[in-house]
């Protein structure tokens, strides 16, 4: 070695684009005319390839939802009784199907409104609540054919109460002349019959949800002397909110939508829901009004988003995280 050290020399990576700003530097062009000249080197056909593709799809998905909300809207500002009339959307607007729709006496559109909010809401809650007390069972409690039970549930789910329309109609018929208030006709037998198909998905959604709530804080209310009452109704509700406020929101969509079984049980005019009680605008073939249809219509879907709106913010959570652990 002779004395001397040996020296190591680490020669550091070029910085990225260094090659073109030494070219540029020596060519005596600035770093605005590089970015320039790679953004010209980015042609169209790269651009679509990579993520222009994604925003084509985004407006074609985006036109394709909005065009029936838009007919459906134009319709009900057009008070010429036909959909022909208004393929020029928003060619004419006025409040003549609107004022129609309530000056009906034979349909009362206000009444129909209120007892589906009745219906809707009732089903709803009672669906919450009971699908949170067999959630919490099934996901704390260890019990004889606690799996086959919770899949008994989705296998029933398969098959869908329309199929059972025969059966609910017989059902109601023979309980009316027993418990009149239960039978066909009246709303509270709806409902009943809505709460039979409660459970299911449901269940199972709340379920997965119930889960991801660890298990140390039912030991340490236990621990402290509290029942599985006090834990459900002081814990646990508080804690599962996101998924309480999507099930209830489901609920209340499917139920104010509902319309076969709503058109079987329900009888009375007067008892009827928004569901079944728009459809005798369209049910006789000479002497529709779309566009009173229409119109209810949209007010019928002013609740729904008015409560989807209220429980946006709940929604991504309960459905993400119910989905993740089960």
């Amino acid at each position: 070695m002779n004395g001397s050290t040996a020296r190591t020399r680490t020669t550091a990576a070029p910085a990225p684009g260094s090659t073109l700003a030494a070219a540029g530097t020596a060519a005596g062009t600035t770093d605005v005319d590089q970015l320039r000249l790679l953004h010209r080197r980015r042609t169209f056909g790269v651009w679509f390839k990579d993520k222009g593709w994604r925003h084509l799809v985004g407006i074609a998905v985006t036109i394709f939802a909005i065009f029936p909300l838009l007919y459906v809207l134009s319709a009900a500002f057009n008070s010429t009784g036909t959909l022909v009339g208004s393929n020029a959307l928003f060619s004419k607007l006025d409040l003549g199907n609107f004022t129609a729709l309530f000056n009906d006496p034979s349909r009362p559109f206000g009444r129909w409104f209120v007892n589906t909010m009745v219906v809707g809401v009732v089903t709803s809650a009672a669906t919450v609540f009971l699908g949170a007390m067999a959630a919490y069972a099934f996901s704390r409690m260890r019990f004889k054919g606690r799996r086959i039970g919770l899949l008994s549930l989705l296998l029933l789910q398969m098959f869908p109460q329309l199929l059972a329309v025969v059966a609910i109609f017989l059902l109601l018929s023979g309980i009316s002349e027993v418990i009149p208030a239960l039978g066909l006709g009246s709303q509270l037998g709806l409902i009943m019959v809505y709460l039979g198909g409660a459970l299911g998905v449901n269940t199972y959604l709340m379920y997965g949800f119930f889960n991801t709530v660890p298990q140390s804080l039912d030991e340490a209310a236990k621990i402290d002397g509290a029942s599985h009452v006090q834990i459900f109704f002081g814990i646990i509700l508080r804690l599962v909110t996101p998924i309480l406020a999507v099930v209830g929101l489901l609920a209340f969509i499917g139920i104010s939508s509902e319309f076969v079984i709503a058109s079987v049980v329900l009888t009375d005019p007067d008892s009827q829901t928004l569901a079944v009680g728009l459809y005798s605008f369209v049910a006789q073939q000479r002497s529709e009004n779309w566009g009173v249809f229409a119109a209810g219509a949209v007010l019928a879907a002013v609740p729904v988003m008015a409560l989807f709106l209220f429980l946006q913010r709940y929604i991504v959570s309960g459905l993400t995280q119910g989905s993740v652990k089960g």
